[in-house]
């Protein structure tokens, strides 16, 4: 299968997005990065019914300012947080807003660091893949060495709503243990975030909480039902944060919910039709596969040994190319385990012991499909980096996704999207539920509204993807042209600035402030690799 060397895995991570750039990426790369602008007062603002005299932020990550896959410095300074204390500093809040400085450049890159070799950092883009790749020059997670006393903004990467209530947080000892909670806790393993949070005596919040609860378990390939949260789990543990805030605080503040986190570009950026075969190529698979297919439509033809397997599930299983683009051969873990059916043909002759161990990495296999309700079926960015590589070390004849189905960890079936996105929704039904009994101190921002932000970004509406601002089309991708970071999930300063305004736009709605809007475009997009990233290694 020699010809094979010609197989291109099609990536599309930015395709014609970088094509189109006009190469002067120093207008939106890098610049501006220490832009902390003093605010005009004369600019007309007020905090109307609202008092940003003490406002704290909490949430996860997309609070906290992680971007491009780690902590960083540059990613806390356009933290969510931080751009919307900015904008309240116009309406005569305090100009201080503080939070737990990482003191990192690079940050520690929480995607690809083992614990073994040399810390890497952030993700930047190397326009040569082209794609993200770590920088070599990372450093650990290191304590704050400021007041944790003084903080205001408690956003902490990775945690699920539950771990905002529980000392374990803190502790290095508890599965729930977080080390960017603990860097900075007042108390590690004693105090819990909401305990810190409610120690400053806030009279303003913004509440962003829930996105892990679900997209843990989406980003495992729905591989791990352990880090879903129940339904029965999250609204005890909501209600029981917002309780907090409304019994042992008087502040108001804005809670928004979860947006459509497969819309991401970490579940989009690698399609399910990956595999670009010419016509010599798919004709040298379909031989391969021939065998395979045959055994598939005799199972199907012999009710009698095989009475619970069906033409249509011959048909699922199935392995056909062609010239052009091809659907990723994945392992499906709720297709039925045919190691049994495979033994009992290997018992009555049908087939050689070495066939029989030949057919073994298809017991749950088949071609990734578009299914007519939810679209296509969807694969995780991480999954780039193993598509076409050889699953035997040294044999070209077994790449990945073609000729050996790609591991479930890697993709979500339309069974998984739907799961997925029916936690996401009760979820989702529960916030609104928790913060309407609330009362009036409280309001609700929607991320999924037609009109919104998140929709113009994602199409939602039908329209195309992407977001007109400041008359620049921004990309929902991570170009340089684009509003995500390079790990594919969380915003870029560009991302927060707009999500900023968001917030801002629901503030001024419900408690009649006003609030200047922070200028998107004059904000840094992506980074790109400079002789520094592991992809500029010379082999690394």
């Amino acid at each position: 299968m020699t010809s094979l060397s010609k197989l291109v895995v099609v990536l599309c991570i930015l395709g014609a997005v970088l094509v189109s750039c006009d190469g002067d990426y120093d207008s939106i790369v890098d610049t501006n990065l220490d832009r902390h602008p003093i605010p005009d007062m004369e600019v007309e603002a007020s905090q109307g019914d609202a008092d940003f005299s003490n406002y704290v932020a909490i949430g996860n990550s997309l609070t906290a300012g992680f971007m491009d896959g780690a902590l960083y410095n540059n990613g806390q300074r356009f933290s969510l947080a931080a751009l919307i204390s900015g904008q309240f500093e116009f309406t005569g809040a305090p100009a201080t807003f503080n939070q737990p400085d990482i003191n990192s450049e690079n940050g520690f890159n929480t995607s690809v660091n083992s614990g073994n070799g040399p810390v890497l950092g952030r993700f930047k883009l190397d326009t040569s893949i082209p794609g993200p790749s770590p920088v070599i020059n990372g450093d650990p997670i290191g304590p704050y060495t400021g007041s944790a006393s003084a903080l205001n903004n408690f956003g902490v990467p990775g945690i699920q709503v539950g771990q905002l209530l529980t000392p374990g947080t803190g502790n290095p000892s508890s599965p729930l243990f977080n080390p960017f909670y603990a860097r900075f806790a007042s108390s590690p393993g004693t105090s819990s975030i909401m305990d810190d949070v409610i120690s400053t005596d806030p009279t303003f919040f913004t509440l962003w909480i829930g996105n892990n609860d679900v997209l843990g378990y989406a980003l495992s390939g729905a591989t791990n039902p352990a880090i879903l949260t129940s339904q029965a789990d999250f609204h005890t543990r909501f209600a029981a944060t917002i309780n907090r805030l409304i019994t042992e605080t008087t502040a108001s503040g804005v809670v928004a919910n979860i947006p459509q986190i497969l819309a991401t570009p970490i579940f989009r950026a690698v399609p399910y039709n990956a595999i670009t075969l010419d016509q010599a190529s798919a004709d040298q698979l379909n031989a391969s596969f021939s065998t395979l297919n045959a055994v598939f439509d005799g199972m199907a033809g012999n009710s009698t040994f095989f009475p619970d397997f069906t033409q249509e599930d011959a048909d699922q299983r199935r392995v056909s190319y062609q010239a052009g683009n091809n659907p990723i051969l994945i392992v499906d873990p709720a297709l039925d385990d045919l190691s049994d059916e495979f033994d009992l043909l290997e018992q009555f002759n049908q087939i050689t012991p070495e066939q029989r161990a030949a057919l073994q990495p298809y017991v749950q296999s088949r071609p990734m499909v578009v299914n007519p309700q939810t679209g296509p079926e969807l694969v995780l960015l991480s999954a780039g980096a193993v598509l076409g590589t050889p699953a035997v070390p040294g044999d070209p004849n077994t790449p990945i996704g073609v000729a050996v189905p790609l591991g479930a960890q890697y993709t979500l079936t339309a069974a998984n999207i739907v799961e997925v996105e029916t936690s996401r929704a009760t979820f989702n039904a529960i916030i609104e539920g928790t913060v309407t009994g609330a009362g009036d101190r409280l309001a609700l921002y929607d991320t999924n509204a037609l009109g919104g932000a998140f929709a113009d970004i994602f199409g939602l509406d039908g329209t195309e993807p992407g977001i007109m601002v400041n008359d620049v089309f921004l990309n929902p991708d991570f170009s340089p042209n684009g509003v995500f970071s390079t790990d594919g999930v969380h915003p870029n300063a560009r991302g927060s600035a707009i999500l900023a305004n968001e917030f801002i736009r629901v503030i001024e709605a419900e408690f009649n402030a006003t609030i200047p809007k922070i200028d998107v475009t004059s904000l840094p997009s992506v980074s790109l690799c400079a002789g520094n990233c592991v992809s500029q290694q010379g082999g690394s």
